[in-house]
């Protein structure tokens, strides 16, 4: 009943929050204006009266809200996954992935760099030279949800959104790489040693054995949608489906030294991936599951809003590191796209604004900060802080600059006044 009413509360905030932007006539995008609602009902303020269910009382109970966070995160994995169509990769996937790495790999260089400097500078006991490592690898990391949903919202189209959503997406891939090699090197500088099964072996399973996983359930999933002649069945097999997967991209399996994990991210973009271009219902089940998700996108932002930590501000050194960590991802970002784009022969306006548009940053980095912990000790906190402060920043910003980018792009174009007028009118005759 708690969680229940909790959940209810959060939905009802963040949409009344989007209402409140609308008033004010602020040009947020509503994926910042649910982030604020989980602030308001989060431990800081509205959970702080103590009533449960009013609101986040505390941190665990923000993490008592996994399995619907998770559950959302699977859904916008497999909504990315629909947008690579074989006939759009054609034009644009060599583009993608050249891109999708370049500025992935800059971002972890240019803060890696960053960061050992300031190592030397403010010393050993401020800022571990592993913290440092570390703090680069979950640089390359990339939030599709906030992504998404800006693009969504706005029914963005044009070259640069094209572009994006598979950028996004190899992110996941991208970064896990990066993190893993990173990671090892971190542990080893702990006093630990160089161990291949972690840094290169375990990384490579957990992508190949994520993609088969993904393929598999693809192909089932479009085998037996054959079964049913209605696309509400059709829809609600889909989402048991993504839900199934997301289980059983939960396992774990572990022999010798070898791991076999799996990534939900990447195992329901595959699932995505193969539906969309197996299945001949997949557009019309898409559309229909656009508007089944938009509750649970906007209840998962508002727990991700709740779930910020305030208290990171107490700290100056973390303050410090984390701006100098923002600034210089942010650089990375943009000038590893920019370069990689005008290197592909992409368009100016992929060249200037695309970069803007991967500074959101959330999920995917938050799940490294938890393989993090086990450096253990002040470290572990530090890294913990650092990445909250940033998160906290990225998503309330992230979002909007997105969308002032996509905007400038000529890619997202809102209504005039009158043409709203008309819409409101024609949905009300209808």
């Amino acid at each position: 009943m708690e969680s229940l009413l909790t959940t209810s509360i959060a939905l009802l905030a963040g949409l009344l929050m989007t209402r409140v932007f609308k008033y004010l006539h602020l040009s947020f995008p509503d994926v910042t204006a649910f982030l604020i609602a989980g602030l308001l009902v989060g431990p800081y303020c509205l959970g702080r009266i103590g009533i449960p269910g009013l609101g986040f009382v505390d941190m665990e109970a923000v993490d008592g809200m996994n399995v619907l966070t998770n559950t959302a995160l699977g859904f916008i994995a497999f909504a990315i996954g629909n947008e690579f169509r074989l006939s759009q990769l054609r034009q644009t996937g060599r583009q993608a992935l050249v891109i999708g790495i370049v500025q992935a790999v800059t971002a972890t260089a240019l803060v890696d760099a960053a960061l050992i400097g300031l190592h030397f500078a403010l010393g050993e006991e401020v800022l571990p030279m592993s913290v440092a490592v570390t703090l680069g690898a979950i640089a390359s990391a990339t939030a599709p949800a906030a992504t998404l949903m800006v693009v969504r919202q706005y029914k963005a189209k044009g070259e640069v959104t094209d572009l994006l959503l598979p950028i996004v997406a190899l992110d996941d891939a991208v970064g896990l790489v990066v993190f893993a090699e990173s990671f090892g090197i971190a542990q080893a500088l702990e006093g630990g040693a160089l161990n291949v099964w972690s840094i290169i072996v375990n990384p490579l399973l957990e992508i190949v054995f994520s993609l088969l996983l993904g393929t598999l359930m693809g192909v089932l999933l479009t085998e037996l949608e054959k079964l049913f002649f209605s696309n509400s069945n059709r829809l609600s097999l889909s989402i048991a489906f993504v839900v199934l997967t997301i289980a059983l991209a939960s396992v774990r399996i572990e022999i010798g030294p070898a791991c076999i994990s799996f990534s939900s991210l990447l195992v329901c973009m595959m699932l995505g991936t193969m539906f969309c271009n197996m299945s001949e219902y997949s557009a019309d089940i898409m559309s229909r599951a656009d508007k089944w998700t938009s509750p649970l996108f906007a209840t998962f932002f508002v727990i991700s809003g709740a779930g910020l930590e305030l208290s990171v501000f107490r700290h100056p050194s973390t303050v410090l590191i984390g701006i100098v960590y923002i600034l210089v991802r942010c650089l990375g970002k943009y000038y590893g796209a920019h370069y990689s784009s005008k290197a592909t022969g992409c368009s100016k306006n992929v060249q200037k604004y695309l970069g803007i548009t991967l500074f959101p940053q959330a999920g995917v980095a938050l799940g490294m900060v938890v393989t993090a912990q086990s450096l253990g000790g002040e470290e572990a906190v530090l890294i913990r802080n650092i990445i909250l402060f940033s998160v906290l920043i990225y998503e309330l910003i992230g979002p909007l600059l997105t969308k002032m980018a996509l905007m400038a792009a000529g890619e997202i174009v809102e209504a005039s006044p009158d043409k709203k007028s008309r819409e409101r009118f024609a949905t009300k005759k209808q």
